[in-house]
């Protein structure tokens, strides 16, 4: 159905409602005016027809003007026993409907409060026999015609207030509703950077490391074919493990129905042995210097050191050319500083390694920075003065435990992956 076929649907409801409750109003007026002051039954007279056609016909603007409908109900209330008919409950009945209308629909309560409150007392007084004594007949028609337009203006009260209530409750519903969406847009649009973040990592660092040991591999095919074989193998391991992480990654978009997949914990800096072991297979020497007093990283900021010296060494084998890079931890207080940086044997664009002639630009250091300012901390990156380049990130650590004196850490002491001088633990820490 259309806007304008719903529209003229309504139209005739309002009108055939409208009507229904007119005539009612109109056939009370004019049985309240069958009963005559001498409480003998005639039928209506001329003037009970005048009053029950005037105070109807405001009747159907009651809902735009409802002040308006009250005073000309009650006006013709009053208007009953000076042309010679008695004022009863029946008679007054549109003034009945309009202080229900005025009580429900009008801009201020308390306004509406006080016209239903003062045309009650005007219908009250209006009621008062002007000849003769006042019977206990007449106090009860009194009491009736003024309680009636009350009871009428709390009806319609209550029904307000009622209204109000469920079009707040279906506000704060709405309300919710659309926050929860955003909630879930927001989050889902989070982990969607999170996992894009970590299919950027695995995938740069392990085929960065398979196009080093496949190009080490082609050059000794023909005058070392031993070695060749060794990098040949060592290919097949680093693919393998690309394929077990990306579907580890992978698997964090499945849906709840679906097979289950490893749930590994994420790698931190407990694995940076086995890290700096496969960038030595490609040809890489890593050395890593700690300084200061180890301790346990919170998972998220464990996870950010990690991949940031993941990125970093990959970004060293891709783009600088470097025989050797360094690797040096330094543990802090309240924080730890990651520093990778290469001797610099190799062209190296200032701004971000990733940006390589011939190539599209790259996100490593937008990627590290993002995640170094998810966890609180910061990260710088740029060209040292002796040559080569540099990545340094400060990460927050939680407050350290009261230790005896002594057990502070001293001076790092280097350590190389295998291949170099075999990894060792820093006194007051370990090499992690």
């Amino acid at each position: 159905m259309t806007n304008t076929g719903t529209a003229d649907l309504r139209s005739r409801r309002w009108w055939w409602r409208e009507a229904a409750i007119t005539a009612t109003a109109f056939a009370l007026c004019l049985l309240g005016g069958v009963v005559q002051v001498d409480d003998t039954f005639s039928p209506p007279p001329p003037a009970a027809y005048v009053i029950a056609v005037v105070s109807c016909a405001v009747l159907p603007v009651r809902r735009r003007t409802p002040l308006a409908a009250l005073v000309a109900t009650t006006a013709s209330g009053v208007l009953v026993q000076p042309v010679g008919l008695l004022l009863s409950p029946l008679i007054v009945a549109p003034a009945v409907i309009a202080a229900y209308s005025c009580s429900r629909g009008a801009r201020s309560e308390r306004l509406a409060a006080g016209a239903v409150a003062v045309a009650s007392a005007v219908l009250l007084v209006a009621a008062v026999p002007t000849s003769g004594g006042l019977s206990w007949q007449d106090a009860s028609r009194m009491g009736a015609v003024a309680a009636f337009p009350l009871m009428a203006g709390v009806l319609g009260h209550s029904v307000r207030n009622r209204r109000a209530y469920l079009a707040a409750v279906e506000e704060r519903a709405r309300r919710a509703e659309t926050s929860r969406d955003s909630e879930a847009r927001r989050r889902v649009a989070e982990e969607r950077v999170r996992i894009a973040r970590e299919l950027h990592d695995l995938v740069a660092h392990q085929i960065t490391l398979a196009n080093a040991q496949a190009t080490v591999a082609a050059h000794l095919f023909d005058t070392r074919p031993e070695q060749a074989r060794t990098s040949l193998r060592e290919l097949v391991e680093t693919t393998g493990h690309a394929l077990d992480e990306l579907r580890a990654t992978v698997g964090l978009l499945r849906q709840s129905g679906d097979a289950a997949t490893s749930a590994e914990p994420a790698p931190g800096l407990s694995r940076l042995p086995a890290l700096l072991d496969s960038f030595h297979r490609a040809g890489l020497d890593v050395t890593i210097h700690q300084e200061g007093t180890s301790r346990p990283l919170p998972p998220g900021v464990d996870l950010t050191a990690y991949r940031i010296v993941q990125e970093a060494l990959t970004n060293v084998t891709k783009h600088a050319a470097a025989g050797s890079a360094l690797v040096r931890l330094v543990w802090n207080r309240d924080r730890v500083t990651i520093t990778v940086a290469d001797d610099g044997r190799g062209d190296r664009t200032g701004v971000d390694a990733s940006q390589a002639p011939g190539r599209p630009p790259g996100y490593g250091l937008i990627g590290m920075r993002e995640r170094a300012s998810a966890v609180g901390g910061r990260l710088d990156a740029g060209n040292r003065p002796q040559g080569g380049f540099q990545v340094s990130a400060q990460l927050p650590l939680p407050p350290a435990k009261e230790k005896p004196r002594g057990d502070d850490g001293a001076a790092g002491v280097e350590a190389r992956t295998p291949g170099g001088t075999p990894t060792r633990d820093t006194e007051g820490g370990d090499a992690r």
